[in-house]
């Protein structure tokens, strides 16, 4: 039987050097471990870390993104609710045991969980600071919580990009308008969306399996909402099965059925939990992955093979090809046109950074939001509404931001160097599989 929560605090705080399941240790720092007593050890870590994670969600709405590990253990850390302080003596001392094991000649993947626990562990510490007041500048939030270091662009970097739109889009109105009256001729209209997008989904599904193997019984339920400052959102329920939400407050253009479909679904977010699950949780009884800290390293990771899953997916031509020939014909629209859109579409994929620079001088009090959202349309050519929709989002995840470009651009790198280049897609699939199924972090990727 497992010892309550709130007696582990108690216990392990108790004493300086203290194992993950409540035991001495010894203090000895140089303590060596096989890796069969290495993977015990971190078993336990693990336990104590995922109790530690549902701990933070009782304060922090959103915080746990998923959990699908055993049905007992949210009700026994509700009961206990331990105060901030602390879960954050727990992280500390946590850290301080899984710093001290050393895999030996362990395989890789036993090295990369143990160096996956220690930043994660890092990560729930700067989330309770965060909790409990303390302010992070931009940069420094995206390193604590996400293992990363954001660049930097100024306006001359956009401009280039801003420039090549002028002389596609010419006219004499604000170039934001001329593109958002450009791109109105591509929304999908609504009594047309759930045909587009079932069918966007069903492609991405059998591309998918044509190259990894998921579970049997995997699936997921697709709904439409409303009043949300994201466009689209995965929360996965464990099993091998994710309710998909998609966001109708504003119009949707076609491209985004391609895009949620992959990334939110196939080879995204259902196939990176559903794989989790399945290699991790059950396949080898790590289950400090059965729970997803939504401010944690595990985000990037998550975000950035979703978005370069729409890739994967949909190599080269085929994005263009499938919109036109499947997609815009469903939607009603006109599919002489797909070849352009897309090519502006490329051009806007761009300016994805002017997002992060919006965010980061917004965040450290340098502009306020209404100045965010103007910035926002001048450099990301977001439209008014959807560019006040985007300080919403700064609002409520802040430097999260930095996990969709930046984490897109860091797994396709590492994918590359690993030979899954756009010339050779079996190797590319092989690779980025590989990536959905193993816990590296960030930091492991550059």
């Amino acid at each position: 039987m497992y010892r309550s929560f709130a007696a582990a605090f108690v216990l392990c705080v108790a004493f300086a050097a203290c194992d993950a399941d409540g035991g001495r240790d010894g203090g000895d720092p140089s303590y060596t471990a096989s890796s069969t007593a290495a993977e015990e050890r971190m078993n336990g870590i693990a336990e104590s870390y995922v109790k530690a994670v549902l701990a933070v969600g009782e304060y922090d709405d959103g915080y746990v993104d998923a959990y699908y590990g055993p049905a007992s253990w949210p009700d026994e850390v509700a009961a206990a609710t331990p105060a901030l302080d602390e879960v954050a003596s727990r992280i500390s001392a946590l850290l301080d045991t899984v710093r001290t094991i050393d895999v030996g000649d362990a395989d890789a993947v036993l090295q990369l969980r143990r160096d996956y626990l220690e930043k994660q562990l890092e990560a729930v510490g700067a989330r309770i600071e965060m909790l409990q007041g303390r302010q992070f500048a931009f940069d420094d939030e995206a390193q604590a919580l996400y293992d990363a270091s954001p660049p930097r662009h100024d306006e001359a970097h956009f401009r280039i990009v801003l420039d090549s739109l002028e002389e596609i889009l010419p006219g004499g109105e604000p170039l934001v308008e001329r593109l958002d009256r450009y791109r109105a001729d591509f929304v999908i209209p609504a009594e047309r969306l759930d045909t587009v997008f079932q069918a966007a989904i069903a492609e991405a599904r059998q591309r998918t399996r044509e190259h990894i193997a998921l579970p049997d019984d995997e699936r997921f339920v697709l709904e439409y909402v409303t009043n949300q400052p994201w466009s689209g959102y995965n929360w996965y329920q464990g099993e091998a099965t994710s309710l998909i939400q998609i966001n109708t407050d504003l119009p949707i253009h076609i491209e985004r059925a391609i895009d949620l479909a992959a990334h939110e679904g196939y080879p995204g977010h259902h196939v990176y939990n559903a794989l989790l699950e399945q290699r991790l949780v059950r396949d080898r009884g790590w289950v400090e992955f059965s729970v997803y800290p939504l401010f944690s390293p595990q985000s990037l990771i998550a975000e950035g093979t979703a978005n370069f899953g729409i890739r994967v997916a949909f190599p080269g031509d085929d994005r263009v090809a499938f919109a036109r020939d499947v997609l815009f014909p469903l939607a009603g629209l006109d599919p002489a046109r797909a070849a352009e859109y897309f090519r502006v579409l490329d051009l806007l994929d761009r300016l994805g950074y002017a997002g992060n620079e919006a965010a980061r001088r917004y965040l450290d009090g340098e502009i306020d939001g209404e100045e965010a959202a103007e910035w926002l349309s001048t450099y990301a050519l977001m439209a008014p509404e959807r560019a006040r929709q985007r300080v919403r989002f700064f609002d409520t995840y802040r430097s999260y931001v930095i996990n969709y470009n930046l984490g897109q651009d860091l797994v396709r790198e590492w994918i590359e160097r690993q030979g899954g280049t756009e010339d050779d897609p079996a190797r590319r699939w092989e690779v980025f599989g590989e990536l959905l199924a193993s816990p590296r972090l960030p930091s492991g990727l550059q």
